[in-house]
């Protein structure tokens, strides 16, 4: 073992023992003691943190947390309550210190030594089978037989702890088939966190009991709001098998939380004060939405929210997490939320994909590749002509209400796949970046101008770290393919301009009325 290692080893117990002494203290449910204890815990973080900490949050936490009565700091200990003791300890050790305080330093650091995006997070299929045929999910026509080996699986999660990755999250497919090599993989690798976007239909008291044992593993599970607006979608019974995986983790002191998919016909039913009830009631206690995307030849786009719908949610999602709200329950919004990430969080920049065949994909979104797991590292995916790509244009939108190349600037993203020569990930049922974009159009056309109105009325906070590429950094009126000539004096003198732009504004790019294909046959448009 090298110094760095044991260096790392003393860390980590160092962080376990503080730990230990921390849910000692707070078994009693003296709920004012424990914020105190909180604040104690926040002081240790700092000082694990380093030169790096940020003084001024650490003392807005500790403000906070002294509060007992603060929503949060009961929705912290109702958390604790519920949870098994050695759950909550690997998921502090592996998710806070792993992930959280050593692996964002090493991720920061890589960032500047290998001049590529180097994500927080990495998102993989272990396979494309699927038990569940849900109405407009892609998966469906990838077939069953893409599966990565646990090889493939240990190779990522190998190499991506050498760059400082400690977070992992699995879709498919549905990831708990695969349930034996998960497991295998979360005991070999017990100093990371991994997160399974489940269906729920595998979950049972065994798996829920191996779960708690090796307490480095959560699901979010996928719902969508009532029986009838879940099961329409989903599949008659789904609701009910949700039901039923929620009450066997709570039960088994897990921690997990939800997927909610929102569309024109759910979104009422998946935000509703209802919902928000009995998610808290069932133990769930945080929750991913996403925003339909009209992926895969069999994609409904009629289930893309309307633009008064993505008005509505962005405003009922930042509701439910405002102190004048107090479900215990904390959702967060994949593509409403680009604020706090910085705009798009794809192609390695805090997140990318590597789906059932191995092919390395920006977003879970995008499916377009150059680069496979099977002959490239990680760290070579990463530094492809793809993500190099990604990396140059972030963000593609300074408005970040429109932060995807796809949805809300899809110019962009038949711009990339031209420039690299990336082909599509679709062996089954094949789809051309311009039968993808042509689905989008229409809608970054009209939400642009309501996008703008809605960002111009909030206020909005300069990050003290953003990892875009340094010419992005050292101009933040620059966006998507945008160099510091192209900026005009006015934008130059308010950053903020550069945000109120359509995707004819931005220069260096082509405009493409004609199907391009490098590297990809040209596809039958579906009806």
């Amino acid at each position: 073992m090298g110094i760095k290692e044991l260096s790392h080893a003393a860390e980590r117990k160092a962080f376990s023992t503080a730990i230990d002494g921390f849910l000692k203290h707070i078994k009693k449910k003296d709920y004012a003691d424990r914020s105190e204890t909180y604040c104690k815990l926040v002081d240790t973080a700092a000082t694990f943190w380093g030169k790096g900490a940020n003084k001024e949050k650490m003392e807005a936490a500790k403000k906070a947390l002294s509060n007992p009565d603060n929503r949060w700091v009961k929705f912290l200990n109702r958390v604790i309550d519920e949870t098994d003791p050695h759950y909550a300890k690997t998921l502090l050790l592996n998710l806070g210190y792993e992930a959280f305080f050593r692996g964002t330093k090493m991720i920061r650091a890589n960032r500047e030594k290998y001049g590529c995006n180097i994500p927080w997070l990495i998102l993989f299929d272990p396979t494309m089978a699927c038990n569940m045929h849900c109405v407009g999910c892609w998966s469906g026509t990838y077939g069953h037989k893409a599966n990565l080996s646990y090889e493939d699986m240990d190779k990522i999660v190998t190499q991506g702890k050498e760059l400082g990755v400690y977070l992992y999250m699995m879709t498919g497919g549905e990831p708990t088939v695969r349930m034996k090599d998960i497991f295998k993989l979360a005991e070999k690798h017990n100093d990371c966190f991994f997160g399974l976007y489940s269906n729920s239909t595998l979950i049972t008291d065994e798996l829920a009991e191996k779960v708690r044992q090796l307490g480095n593993i959560t699901f979010m599970l996928s719902l969508e709001g009532t029986p009838d607006t879940n099961d329409i979608r989903r599949g008659e019974g789904h609701y009910a098998a949700v039901m039923k995986a929620m009450d066997i983790l709570r039960e088994h002191g897990i921690v997990f939380g939800t997927s909610v998919c929102y569309t024109r016909q759910n979104i009422e039913a998946v935000t509703s004060d209802d919902f928000f009830h009995l998610l808290e009631e069932k133990g769930a206690r945080f929750g991913f939405y996403f925003h339909f995307m009209p992926v895969g030849n069999n994609a409904v786009p009629e289930l893309m929210p309307t633009v008064e719908q993505r008005k509505y949610i962005i405003d009922r999602i930042r509701y439910v997490r405002s102190d004048k709200c107090d479900f215990g329950f904390f959702p967060m919004d994949f593509q409403n939320d680009g604020e706090y990430v910085g705009g798009c969080i794809a192609g390695g920049r805090n997140y990318f994909h590597i789906n059932s065949n191995g092919d390395a994909e920006p977003c879970v979104f995008i499916h377009f590749s150059d680069s496979n797991i099977h002959d490239k590292s990680i760290l070579e995916m990463l530094q492809s002509p793809l993500f190099m790509e990604y990396r140059k244009g972030q963000p593609f939108n300074r408005n970040q209400l429109r932060p995807c190349p796809m949805l809300e600037n899809p110019t962009l993203l038949r711009k990339m796949v031209h420039d690299t020569g990336a082909h599509q990930t679709n062996m089954e049922s094949p789809e051309s970046v311009e039968h993808l974009c042509e689905k989008c159009d229409d809608y970054a056309k009209e939400w642009a101008p309501v996008a703008e109105e809605v960002w111009s009325k909030q206020k909005h906070e300069p990050k003290a770290y953003v990892n875009y590429s340094k010419e992005h950094v050292e101009h933040p009126e620059l966006a998507a393919f945008q160099t510091e000539d192209d900026v005009t004096d006015a934008a130059r003198k308010d950053p903020s301009l550069a945000a109120y732009r359509s995707d004819s504004d931005v220069t260096g790019q082509q405009h493409f009325t004609e199907p391009v294909y490098r590297n990809e046959e040209p596809l039958k448009k579906e009806a």
